[in-house]
């Protein structure tokens, strides 16, 4: 669903809006994703604590399954210990063996259900987790202004949305799980060691900090090339989203083999990022295992020189067994952490991108004493307007208009003038530099910004459908429609008699962005929307550009109806559909240079004059 309806924007929009005019950057805008020195591990591993807060049953069931899991499974050494203490020179003592069988069956058993609720409840408590986030990242978009969506690739937002935030999840479940078991096996395991034999479980706890300062190095050297594979890959989605949206595009200017280059730089980018990744992240299991193994070896001799002499510590063979056991649990939180360390590495790396997203700044909140535009009259006015998008380049000056109700406006000029960005300006897509912008005697920024929306209906140049029923998308802007409504709205719209030819009419589903609909059906579909919303200004840009000029006349008759009585505000080129306008405005260079009637322009000999003869000479 398309973001800004979400935050109260034009219910009845029919495409992004980014205007005619190129937006370069975002000056002071928001951080720069990725970023490691704006979100070191601790500041990160914190504000993802945050998000498993509110799900703290989960967490607390979880670490008392886990604790009860660890005791059980460290209680089994135990009672293998005394079983093998049982059996000694051929001689076997069934009697106290039997009960200790059944009692290692039943701690068996135990340790594995609750080993399974555990899981179950880190599973769930990922999940959860995931869920808010995700949520949060989506209403973080529809908040965002609209210079932000128009200088980021969209691809790369729907990967931070979508795929960092799979990546986070998998962290946690990772690194939750081992956290969980490994703390309380580490400390299990101490306690279990100490009671039986003070010396070996110094040597065992004097060697295990080699592991630990192998893994720690090779995390920190792995950390980098794990961020700039989070940050390739979201160039790649971007790259693969722009040009699968417009492959029409790419086929008709035989650009696909360019294209196909660009995108195996960027691929072969990934690939040496995440081969150099995957490289360093594992070096870590092997290395702390091979330490770990040097530790188990030295407790075996150590503890059977120990049976042999009693020196340095006396123990039957049981006890052996039991620290071995021991000693081989100790350190397997360590290999299992470093085992799972690529998985951690990534969800940081997308937890930095992720929150560099949710710490961009949003756009300007509506003022606390903003109000509900109710029943708009129509009556609009440029005071003085001045706008740009990038500081250091002026782009709209001094605009003034004056629109009394029901008047229509015509929007002329060259390409990149400002047309469009003045509608954008009206819907408060950006907010001006100077000046003001009033709607029904008050300025535009009194009213909250979705009542000020809805005020107003918009048709694109380009148009923008969703997938779902050809009514879905018709009543998109007005949800409670009823079906004789939709039916109607298309009629006037001229878009009812090639419904009615579809497989299923009206409840025909239609692909993304429309699917095999013709550009001028698409744009008949859009049309309908905004005559269904009967709104009190209409917003038109290019809106009739790609239909044929049969269908042009027929709709342009249906617009004639529509904007009786109604402020009209519209963009064109062709300007063979504008000669009924009240007032036309010819703009140039971001500054409106002649207004007037159409005879009034074509009498004074201007540049609107000059841009009608070179369109209708012969």
């Amino acid at each position: 669903m398309n973001p800004y309806t979400s935050s109260g924007s034009v219910a009845t929009m029919t495409a992004n809006v980014s205007g005619n005019d190129n937006l370069n950057d975002l000056g002071d805008g928001p951080r720069q994703p990725g970023d490691p020195e704006r979100y070191p591990v601790g500041a990160v591993t914190r504000r993802l604590l945050g998000y498993v807060r509110p799900h703290r049953i989960s967490f607390v069931a979880s670490f008392l399954s886990a604790a009860a899991s660890v005791i059980l499974q460290l209680y089994t050494p135990i009672l293998i210990g005394e079983g093998i203490d049982l059996i000694a020179a051929g001689q076997v003592d069934f009697d106290a063996l039997l009960p200790l069988v059944t009692k290692l069956a039943i701690v068996v058993v135990g340790a594995a259900a609750f080993q399974w609720l555990q899981g179950y409840c880190v599973n769930r408590l990922s999940y959860e987790t995931v869920r808010d986030m995700r949520v949060e990242a989506s209403d973080k978009l529809s908040r965002m202004p609209l210079s932000f969506i128009d200088s980021h690739a969209h691809g790369d937002l729907m990967s931070r949305v979508v795929n960092d935030v799979d990546q986070v999840g998998d962290g946690l479940l990772q690194g939750f799980t081992q956290l969980f078991t490994g703390v309380i096996t580490i400390v299990g395991t101490l306690a279990f060691m100490l009671s039986i034999n003070l010396t070996m479980t110094l040597v065992v706890v004097l060697v295990t900090p080699l592991s630990i300062f192998a893994a720690g190095a090779i995390a920190k050297l792995s950390n980098k090339s794990f961020t700039a594979q989070q940050r390739i890959q979201g160039q790649l989605g971007g790259h693969i989203e722009e040009y699968v949206g417009e492959q029409k595009l790419v086929d008709a200017f035989a650009y696909g083999s360019n294209a196909q280059a660009s995108f195996d730089a960027l691929n072969a980018e990934l690939y040496t990022a995440g081969e150099r990744a995957q490289f360093m992240g594992s070096l870590s299991n092997p290395g702390t295992r091979f330490i770990n193994n040097i530790i188990y070896a030295v407790v075996a001799v150590i503890g059977c020189v120990g049976v042999i002499t009693g020196v340095p510590a006396a123990l039957t063979v049981g006890g052996v067994q039991i620290f071995l056991s021991y000693a081989n649990q100790y350190t397997k939180p360590f290999n299992e952490v470093t085992n799972v360390i690529t998985q951690i590495q990534t969800a940081y790396a997308s937890a930095r991108r992720m929150f560099a997203l949710l710490d961009a700044r949003e756009q300007e909140p509506d003022a606390s004493d903003a109000v509900e535009l109710a029943a708009p009259q129509g009556e609009v006015a440029f005071e003085h307007v001045d706008f740009s998008y990038v500081s250091d380049r002026k782009l709209l000056q001094d605009i003034c208009i004056e629109a009394k109700p029901g008047m229509r406006f015509a929007l002329v000029g060259p390409t990149g003038c400002g047309k469009t960005t003045l509608i954008n300006l009206l819907l408060r897509f950006y907010d001006i530099d100077a000046g003001r912008i009033a709607v029904d005697g008050r300025s535009s920024r009194d009213y909250t910004r979705a009542s000020l929306r809805r005020a107003f209906g918009m048709v694109l140049q380009d148009t923008w459908l969703f997938e779902g029923t050809v009514a879905d998308n018709i009543a998109y802007g007005c949800p409670d429609a009823t079906r004789e409504q939709v039916i109607e709205a298309a009629k006037r719209a001229h878009a009812h008699k090639f419904i009615v030819q579809l497989p299923q009419g009206y409840d025909t589903v239609i692909g993304e962005d429309g699917g095999t609909f013709s550009q001028g059906q698409k744009q008949l579909l859009c049309i309908a929307r905004v005559m269904l919303t009967d709104p009190a200004i209409l917003l038109l840009d290019e809106a009739t550009s790609s239909i044929d000029t049969r269908t042009e006349l027929q709709v342009q008759a249906a617009f004639d109806e529509l904007m009786a009585g109604r402020t009209s505000f519209v963009v064109a080129h062709r300007l063979s559909t504008i000669r009924n306008a009240d007032c036309i405005l010819v703009m140039r260079d971001g500054e409106i240079i002649e207004r007037g009637t159409h005879d009034e322009l074509l009498a004074a000999d201007g540049f609107y004059a000059d841009l009608y003869r070179s369109q209708f000479a012969q």
